[in-house]
C-alpha cells in the first residue's frame, strides 16, 4: 500500500484482484455500504476522488449544522435578558466560527479515515474513476475488478439556466460555508432545506437576508401548516421572503448584486446564494456506456436499488428520492446486506424522516396531510394540531409551533409533522410511531418525561386517542 500526499489515505497498487464489490463513491452511501460488507468479510474496493466522507461531512449536514449552532448561541446571547441573564453580543468573528466549524469535520474525517483505510477488508483507492464495463472501475489508468459495483457518486449544487455562480457575489452553499465575513445582506434563491436553514444562520448573525421562492409557500415539500408556521416565525425574525414568484436574472451593482423576480421586482444585497437543490453527480462517469438509464440525471433503479444491468447497484443523492446522508446510510447498507445474500427488507422512502435545522426546527415523517387525502380519501383521514403552547418545556424555552398528526380514521398514524425549538430530536419517536404502523390509541398508553419537549408528542396523541390533557379549546 501507498499513501496519497494530498489526502493522507492509503492507495491500493492493483495486482489482478477482483473484488467482492467495487464503490465508486465514499460518501455517505459509499463509506457505509462499504463498511456493511466489511463486517460482511466483503472485500472492498472505495474510490473516491475527494475526501472520505464525501458531501455531507465536508460540505454539507456537518458544517451547516455547526454553523446553525453558532447562530443559536448568537441569538441566545442577543436575548439573554428575557431570561434574566445579562450579556452583550459584540460581534460575530467569523474566523472563530470557522475555526469551531472546521474543527468538528476535522475530528469526523479523522475518525473516519481511520475507520476505513484500517480495516482489512477495505481497499481505500484515492482518485477520479471512471465505470469502463459492466465490472470495472478505471482509476488513472488502473482497473478495479469487482463481482459487484455500487455506484454512490453523490451530488452538485444545481444552478438555473443563464445564472452564473462565480463564487464571490453569486455563490453555493459549498462557497457559503467558506465565507469569511458575514455579508450585511443576503438574497437567498430558493426556500427548500438549504435556503432557510442559510437564510436562518445570516441573520442570526447579524445579516439582511430575502428568500425568493418561485413555488407557493417556504418548504413546500412539508405540511401545509408548518410552511404557514415558519412563514409566521420568519416574519418575526424579520427574515424577508417572496413566494409564488420565479426567479428572472441577476445582474452585478457597484456594491453586490440585483435580482429581478417575476413581475419585474428587484431585490439587493451584497450575495445571492443559490439554494435550489442539489443535482445527480452522473455525468462522464461512463454509466450510461454500460447500459445504465438516467432520468435527469439520475440512476434509476428497482426497490432493492439495483439498475438492471449487470450486478450494478446505485445508492444515495443519485437515485431519486429524497437526498439525505441518512438515506444514503441505509440505502448503503441495504445493498451490502442484499449482495451478502441477507434479502434485507426494501426501504420504505415515507419511512425516512426529515429534518430541516433552521430556526425554529422542522421534523416530520410519513405522509402530509393532502397526500394522506390523496392517498385514501379526504373522508377517512383525521388530525390533530398540538400547539406548543401547552407544553412547559416550550414555554420555559420560549419557542413556538406544534406538533401535527395525521391518521387514517381507525387506522395507525400516517405522518408526524412537527415545528418548534429541538424537533429534530423527537423525530426518532416519530420514526417508530410511523414504521411501526402504530395507532394513536397504542402511543397514548406511553409515558412521557415531564417537562420535556418530547412530552409534547405524547399530549397530541392524548388528543387524537380522545383523551386530551393540557390541550386548549
Amino acid at each position: 500500500m501507498a499513501t496519497d500526499v494530498t489526502t493522507g489515505v492509503n492507495v491500493s497498487q492493483p495486482n489482478g484482484e477482483t473484488f467482492d464489490i467495487v464503490i465508486l463513491g465514499a460518501g455517505s452511501g459509499g463509506y457505509a455500504a462499504a463498511l456493511r460488507a466489511a463486517e460482511l468479510d466483503l472485500s472492498v474496493a472505495l474510490i473516491d476522488k475527494a475526501e472520505l466522507g464525501g458531501t455531507c461531512l465536508h460540505r454539507g449536514c456537518i458544517p451547516t449544522k455547526a454553523l446553525l449552532h453558532a447562530a443559536e448561541i448568537a441569538e441566545q446571547t442577543r436575548e439573554s435578558e428575557q431570561f434574566g441573564i445579562k450579556a452583550e453580543l459584540v460581534g460575530i468573528d467569523m474566523a472563530g466560527v470557522n475555526a469551531y466549524k472546521d474543527g468538528v469535520v476535522s475530528r469526523l474525517f479523522k475518525g473516519l479515515t481511520g475507520l476505513l483505510t484500517h480495516n482489512k477488508n477495505i481497499t481505500v483507492v484515492a482518485g477520479e474513476g471512471k465505470l469502463v464495463s459492466k465490472d470495472t472501475v478505471e482509476v488513472a489508468g488502473k482497473r478495479y475488478t469487482g463481482r459487484n459495483v455500487i455506484l454512490a457518486s453523490g451530488s452538485y449544487s444545481r444552478s438555473l439556466p443563464g445564472l452564473e455562480v462565480d463564487g464571490k457575489r453569486v455563490i453555493t452553499s459549498e462557497h457559503a460555508l467558506r465565507l469569511d465575513r458575514v455579508p450585511s445582506s443576503a438574497i437567498v434563491l430558493g426556500g427548500g432545506v438549504i435556503g432557510v436553514e442559510f437564510a436562518s444562520v445570516w441573520k442570526s448573525f447579524g445579516a439582511e437576508v430575502t428568500i425568493l421562492e418561485a413555488l407557493p409557500r417556504l418548504v413546500a415539500a412539508e405540511d401545509e401548516d408548518i410552511s404557514k408556521q415558519l412563514e409566521r416565525n420568519f416574519r418575526k425574525r424579520k427574515i424577508n421572503f417572496k413566494v409564488g414568484k420565479p426567479f428572472e436574472k441577476v445582474e452585478h451593482t457597484e456594491n453586490g448584486v440585483r435580482a429581478t423576480i417575476q413581475g419585474g421586482e428587484t431585490v439587493e444585497a451584497e450575495v445571492l446564494l443559490v439554494a435550489v437543490g442539489r443535482g445527480p453527480t452522473t455525468q462522464g462517469l461512463g454509466y450510461e456506456e454500460q447500459g445504465i438509464t438516467l432520468d435527469r440525471g439520475f440512476v434509476i433503479t428497482n426497490e432493492r436499488l439495483h439498475t438492471g444491468v449487470g450486478n450494478i447497484y446505485a445508492v444515495g443523492d443519485i437515485v431519486p428520492g429524497l437526498q439525505l446522508a441518512h438515506r444514503g446510510f441505509a440505502q448503503g447498507i441495504f445493498v451490502a446486506e442484499e449482495i451478502a445474500g441477507k434479502r434485507p427488507a426494501a426501504i420504505d422512502e415515507a419511512g425516512i424522516p426529515r429534518v430541516t435545522y433552521c430556526d425554529p426546527e422542522i421534523a416530520s415523517m410519513g405522509l402530509t396531510e393532502a397526500k394522506a387525502k390523496e392517498k385514501y380519501g379526504a373522508d377517512k383521514i383525521s388530525t390533530f394540531n398540538y400547539n406548543l403552547g401547552g407544553n412547559g418545556k416550550s414555554q420555559i424555552l420560549k419557542t413556538q409551533g406544534f406538533v401535527k398528526l395525521v391518521r387514517l380514521d381507525d387506522g395507525p398514524v400516517l405522518g408526524v409533522h412537527m415545528i418548534g425549538a429541538r424537533m429534530s430530536e423527537q423525530v426518532g419517536e416519530a420514526q417508530l410511531i410511523y414504521n411501526w404502523e402504530a395507532f394513536p390509541e397504542e402511543v397514548a398508553q406511553l409515558v412521557h418525561a415531564h417537562p420535556t419537549q418530547n412530552e409534547a408528542m405524547g399530549e397530541a396523541f392524548l388528543a387524537l386517542a380522545g383523551k386530551p390533557l393540557h390541550v386548549h379549546a
